[in-house]
């Protein structure tokens, strides 16, 4: 057994308890900020956290056939739908990405009609910006027409790959449209970098932070994009010279390390493990599907090393920047956020370790 197969055994071993972890910083704060007004117990285990989690995990179910894997997965909603799912948001829609592809491995009809009801929630209910954006509106936070760049994963990849399920073309032609409109207002056109956010109340990116684990959302969610649909050759061409131009000021800032730091042109910031690993993880299998020239994933591979260090005798990914808000003062605001353990740094490792293997041989396809 290779190493990146012990390390990979070995973090998805540890995030069976991680995934199960209550998050008491974030239930405490909701108690005095819960937008819904639900019972915030709900949210225990139903967050962006554990979204992202289960999407690596159904990853290495995919890559693997092991049924072990698609067991937790299984139990988790099961347990989740008895419990009693939160109200909807962007951050709460995370976990709907895993459970559309169980639908669509299982074809389940009760959890695909669960995913058509959040699906049409997001069309018809979810606040928007000017110009149409997805508000990003969280379990306690309003952010008023506020279009942040961790959107596009949270919730637009599970309307595309629930519009392709279900052969809505209104939900697949408005999963593009929000591709468009991030693009637009997020994307930095002096080093092809990602800005956290974006307002249209005062039209700023607050405090122009191009924050690396956001980078990595992007890097991620367009080559995901493009294996969940098809896309027509306008649109198509956009977002690849979008992907290309972010990689090339990724492979500027990239640390000699290999790894990225937590606001990608501060190298003052500290290094970071989740958003090394997802930046690895979408070069790399752009890379596969013949989205990037095989040249850039060189560039991912010298992030392969130094992540495998960061996870523990105990399979845990060490260098994880804690859950993010919007840096609404200064960039120090991103310095400051603190390091631990997280379900969402299990899964992003997992993903580029997997990508990894797949690379070994350099093969490449075409979407």
């Amino acid at each position: 057994m290779n190493k990146i197969s012990d390390k990979l055994n070995l973090i998805s071993e540890a995030f069976k308890s991680v995934l199960y972890e209550h998050d008491e910083r974030f239930l405490e704060g909701m108690k005095n900020n819960n937008l819904a007004g639900d019972d915030i117990r709900k949210y225990r285990l139903w967050e962006w956290t554990q979204g992202v989690g289960l999407y690596g995990y159904w990853q290495m179910f995919e890559s693997t056939g092991k049924i072990e894997y698609l067991e937790l997965v299984e139990k988790y909603y099961a347990d989740r739908f008895k419990e009693g799912l939160p109200s909807k948001n962007i951050n709460t829609t995370a976990p709907m990405l895993t459970l559309a592809y169980y639908c669509h491995y299982k074809k389940n009809d009760v959890y695909l009609a669960e995913c058509i009801e959040w699906a049409e929630w997001i069309m018809n209910d979810l606040p928007k910006t000017e110009e149409g954006g997805f508000q990003h509106i969280t379990s306690d936070t309003l952010n008023d027409q506020e279009l942040w760049d961790d959107t596009l994963f949270m919730t637009v990849l599970f309307l595309a790959k629930i519009g392709k399920m279900t052969e809505n073309q209104d939900y697949i032609e408005e999963a593009k449209y929000q591709f468009l409109v991030h693009t637009k207002y997020l994307q930095d056109t002096k080093t092809g970098l990602w800005f956290h956010g974006w307002t249209f109340n005062g039209h700023h990116n607050f405090v122009n932070a191009l924050w690396g684990r956001g980078n990595s959302w992007i890097t991620i969610a367009i080559p995901e994009l493009f294996e969940i649909i098809e896309v027509e050759a306008s649109t198509r061409k956009f977002l690849l010279q979008t992907l290309k131009k972010q990689v090339e000021g990724l492979k500027k800032y990239q640390d000699e390390s290999g790894m990225w730091n937590t606001l990608l042109d501060d190298s003052t910031s500290y290094l970071e493990s989740s958003a090394t690993a997802g930046i690895g993880y979408g070069i790399l299998k752009a890379c596969r599907l013949g989205l990037l020239d095989p040249e850039y994933g060189e560039v991912a591979h010298k992030a392969v090393a130094p992540i495998m260090e960061r996870i523990n005798s105990q399979g845990l990914v060490e260098d994880v920047s804690y859950g993010t808000a919007m840096g609404r003062e200064n960039q120090q605001f991103y310095k400051d956020i603190p390091i631990e353990p997280m379900p969402y740094g299990q899964a992003m490792v997992m993903l580029f370790l997997i990508e990894a293997e797949k690379n070994k041989n350099r093969k490449v396809i075409v979407v």
